[in-house]
């Protein structure tokens, strides 16, 4: 009987602990909006649809990219950021993990307000590049991940869609330079490395138009 008691107890124990880790591991969207209201509304505005090119749209992101991107960010047990940025790292540097899922979920639930392509011919350029690669330069075509609407792939690829062709172009020379190199197994840089200025500039335009 006193075995059959302590088996119970230590099962009750067990699911409690895990209800609470559950609990503890839920992002709060009503904290994520306070805390993107404080911390991160300067910069991206309170409902992530930037104004200002240089700062990315945030909202409809995929929670699972931009919680990536918060914790790449913030430099942890001793070593760097695996996402340098010296604005970024100090507004994360107060945050939780909690806290940095919150505020995926917010931004990502936010309606974006799209940005559009300025130059058409340009933006033509990207289109092929866009489906088909360049095939002459070993270059895949972005629909492949990014998807042919830009729409990303959730907890893969972010969506790219309406977002500032100048903060597209300035991402791709990062990481073509590998000044940006948070790209799982490097796969960005290599795409980057092989793309000339105005094939990203095409990229950049195209995805911005996108719906």
């Amino acid at each position: 009987m006193n075995r059959l008691l302590a088996a119970l107890a230590a099962t009750g124990l067990l699911w409690a602990t895990q209800a609470a880790a559950q609990s503890a591991a839920k992002p709060d969207p009503a904290k994520g909006e306070g805390i993107a209201k404080q911390v991160c509304a300067a910069c991206h505005a309170p409902d992530g649809n930037s104004v200002a090119s240089a700062n990315p749209k945030l909202a409809g992101q995929f929670p699972e990219y931009l919680n990536k991107q918060l914790r790449d960010f913030k430099a942890q047990g001793g070593k760097k950021a695996a996402r340098e940025n010296a604005i970024m790292s100090g507004m994360v540097a107060a945050l939780t993990d909690a806290d940095m899922r919150s505020v995926a979920v917010y931004y990502a639930g936010q309606g974006l307000r799209p940005a559009t392509a300025g130059d058409k011919d340009r933006a033509a350029l990207g289109q092929k590049v866009w489906r088909g690669g360049i095939a002459a330069k070993g270059v895949a075509a972005c629909a492949g991940c990014h998807g042919p609407d830009g729409a990303g792939i959730p907890g893969l690829y972010p969506r790219l869609s309406g977002q500032f062709s100048e903060y597209v172009e300035a991402q791709l020379k990062l990481f073509r330079a590998g000044t940006r190199a948070n790209d799982p197994g490097g796969m960005m840089r290599g795409v980057a490395a092989r793309l000339s200025d105005e094939e990203i500039r095409a990229v950049a335009e195209y995805a911005a138009g996108l719906r």
